[in-house]
């Protein structure tokens, strides 16, 4: 009985945490009416197809299919997360799972859509058991998101979780001292920096649910819509 118990609490968690992002409007949200450069699109056709065939670390061999991401190649944001799950795996698409399905939530309550962002990961194919990439994977596969990022020039990169956090500022620092603000990145030495927003992956907040931790990742988002001058809106009563 305690056991149901326990089963029902975590499920009604989970759902109340779906819910906070569902419900939030914001006025004048439209889809980028942009024409793609053909080249761009060309570019991002010939990243995937090297994805596809690239078997530079032992992940390339033990996937069902690479993930090298998806959505609108003149974003103003791009989500990166840390790699694909089994459902990511198994359709060859990225954040289609549980956590994939809260942050369509979370894309929703800023008043966007999921095809006005791009969203990838920082490798492009499944790690056994969802485990965190390795140093010498993400190595492999770093270069394929710096060339997507070089493409798509988005204002700014929110990273989901530590480790594309790390990967992405170079740094050890944990999530939690790095979120809540905004850091530069830079794609080359004499680049323009790029603003970078780190927050908590969906799947963390799916497996630590509390008020603070999603209030905390909604407050990030609300600093993004600020900088590109998005409408922010009021938090649910």
């Amino acid at each position: 009985m305690a056991k149901e118990k326990d089963l029902k609490k975590a499920f009604d968690q989970h759902v109340q945490l779906e819910e906070f992002f569902t419900g939030f409007t914001i006025k004048g949200s439209q889809e980028s009416g942009q024409p793609v450069n053909d080249y761009v699109i060309a570019q991002f056709a010939q990243i995937a197809a090297e994805v596809n065939a690239c078997r530079k670390c032992q992940l390339g061999n033990m996937r069902t299919n690479p993930v090298p991401g998806e959505g609108n190649l003149n974003a103003d944001i791009v989500f990166v997360g840390e790699g694909p799950g089994a459902d990511e795996d198994a359709q060859g698409r990225p954040f289609v799972g549980r956590a994939g399905k809260l942050l369509d939530k979370i894309i929703a309550a800023m008043g966007l859509k999921r095809a006005e962002v791009y969203i990838c990961n920082i490798i492009k194919c499944r790690p056994p058991g969802n485990r965190d990439p390795r140093p010498d994977e993400i190595i492999s596969c770093l270069p394929f998101l710096k060339r997507q990022l070089e493409l798509i020039k988005p204002k700014i990169i929110v990273t989901l979780g530590a480790p594309a956090t790390r990967t992405l500022l170079e740094t050890n620092k944990p999530i939690g001292q790095l979120r809540g603000k905004f850091h530069d990145f830079y794609l080359e030495d004499f680049s323009a920096p790029i603003k970078l927003m780190p927050t908590y992956h969906p799947a963390y907040l799916l497996r630590n649910y509390s008020h603070e931790n999603r209030q905390r990742v909604w407050e990030d988002m609300k600093t993004v819509l600020a900088e590109l001058g998005l409408e922010v809106p009021k938090d649910k009563k």
